[in-house]
Order: C-alpha cells, then structure tokens, then sequence
C-alpha cells in the first residue's frame, strides 16, 4: 500500500559532470519551484550546483 501525503523523492544531478549524487525528498506542496541546491560533488571533487531531476518510488 501506498504512503499517503504529499512528499516526494527525488535526484539531484550535479550540473557540471550530470551525474546523480543524493536523493532527498520534497514537499511538493510547500515548495513548489525545482531546487537548486549547492552540494559537494565526489566525481568533481569540489562544490557544484545540483538541481532536480526525477521523482522516485
């Protein structure tokens, strides 16, 4: 059965190097805008912007 309410999981992709480092979940009805968020980047080996990419199940 499936959980009720309103958060969500999503990815967040790196924007340099495009690759998925953390999945977080988000209250789709609070926070209505894409994030955009300032993350440290294992691949890039320094902090990038990630931003929002898919919803999870």
């Amino acid at each position: 059965m499936a959980k009720k309410g309103s958060r969500v999981m999503l990815g967040l992709m790196c924007e340099v190097c495009k690759s998925l480092n953390y999945v977080v979940t988000k209250n789709k009805v609070n926070t209505t805008t894409a994030l955009k968020l300032k993350k440290y980047c294992r691949k890039c080996k320094k902090h990038q912007f990630h931003k929002e990419t898919k919803k999870l199940d």
